[in-house]
């Protein structure tokens, strides 16, 4: 059986669905986690991505969040490639960050999200919110994920 084309959400529907999702959700440091979610779509957009793009930034953590299931993105009136972007910046249960980082380099428009979202992790006023210890832990991890991605520049 062929699936009908649908027309996609729009960017607004996108976001109003995100922010529904982790509405109850905040980060390390206890802020609402959608000015996270908020702050990658924008970083994605000063970027020069596209719709698909923002689109999946909005939506980045959501199944890796249990925020939305597998279901709710597979059955979403998203494009297909958008889908695919969110699935690869999804990090999976014990999975190697280098195989994490294929997959996003391996993925049409994912790097650029991916992008955006380790920029605004390592933001040094974000950061700084948090204990030294967690801070220290988390530079390192996002400096190993940029090296993997090769994101020298950025």
């Amino acid at each position: 059986m062929t699936e009908t084309p649908r027309t996609p959400l729009s960017l607004a529907a996108v976001e109003a669905i995100a922010r529904a999702a982790h509405a109850d959700q905040t980060d390390k440091a206890g802020q609402p986690y959608t000015e996270h979610l908020r702050a990658v779509a924008e970083g994605v957009r000063a970027r020069g991505g596209d719709a698909d793009q923002i689109a999946a930034a909005w939506l980045h953590d959501a199944v890796e969040d249990d925020a939305l299931s597998e279901r709710w993105l597979e059955e979403a009136a998203l494009s297909p490639r958008t889908k695919d972007i969110v699935r690869a910046v999804t990090k999976r249960a014990d999975e190697p960050p280098e195989a994490y980082a294929g997959r996003i380099l391996a993925t049409d428009g994912a790097l650029l999200v991916k992008t955006a979202d380790l920029a605004h992790n390592a933001d040094p006023a974000r950061l700084a919110a948090l204990d030294e210890t967690t801070r220290k832990r988390l530079t390192e991890k996002y400096a190993r994920m940029r090296a993997l991605l090769g994101l020298v520049d950025e």
